[in-house]
């Protein structure tokens, strides 16, 4: 890949504008541009890295590297960058991009294995492209699923199949993520069928629906309670 953005050339907007976020946020960070080390070639190639370090590095870290990415983000569109370019240029610290990648290769195997087992597909929660692209190329050598993206905008995420089994067009909503996101096979995810309890809930999706079985007690009042049906006299 021929590389477009370098410390040279394109270093110095870069820093220019990271110093007048920095400054105006009142963070206590500092950075150093540095080309790209091709340390993980298969899931990211750069052609520059933003590694920050200082006191505040663990408010860019905190939920999933948040705020990390968001800087990412604003600074690709300052450069103006097309969304095909966008893992040229890459935020990191306390080597976070290289600990994340093997979490989603592991993640990807550990659901792989579940796919297989269960013979239903397995859907994450959703991730940015870059994280969506380690999730696919972590399996390509998996003959007996598939990876496939699915959803739109920010809900947009991974779906693992069965080698044989047809996509579903129109998946069911996720349910609302944990704090801090995550993308870890054990919660969070759509295995296939319905999850934890949902299994006994009523058609509008609520709880047991008791009011239609006999002394199951009244509608629900204000205040969420069951109000129970006056004694005979």
């Amino acid at each position: 890949m021929t590389q477009k953005y370098s410390v040279h050339e394109t270093g110095p907007r870069i820093e220019q504008f990271l110093r007048r976020i920095l400054d105006a946020a009142g963070f206590s960070l500092s950075f150093r541009l540095e080309p790209g080390d091709n340390s993980n070639p298969d899931f990211e190639n750069p052609d520059l890295v933003v590694k920050f370090q200082g006191a505040d590095v663990d408010l860019l870290l905190g939920n999933r590297a948040e705020l990390l990415l968001a800087l990412e983000l604003v600074t690709q569109e300052m450069l103006r960058m097309h969304s095909d370019d966008h893992s040229r240029v890459s935020f990191d610290a306390n080597d976070y991009r290289a600990l994340r990648i093997e979490e989603l290769r592991i993640s990807a195997l550990a659901a792989a294995e579940r796919v297989k087992d269960t013979g239903t597909y397995f859907r994450f929660n959703p991730m940015n492209s870059r994280e969506r692209r380690v999730i696919h190329i972590a399996l390509r050598n998996e003959p007996e699923v598939r990876s496939e993206s699915c959803g739109g905008g920010p809900q947009r995420g991974v779906v693992i199949y069965p080698a044989s089994m047809a996509s579903i067009p129109d998946l069911p909503p996720l349910p609302a993520p944990h704090a801090g996101g995550g993308t870890r096979p054990e919660r969070g995810f759509d295995r296939g069928g319905s999850r934890g309890r949902d299994d006994r809930r009523g058609p509008g999706g609520g709880g047991r629906d008791r009011d239609r079985r006999p002394g199951g007690g009244g509608p629900p009042r204000r205040d969420g309670r069951t109000q129970r049906p006056p004694r005979s006299t």
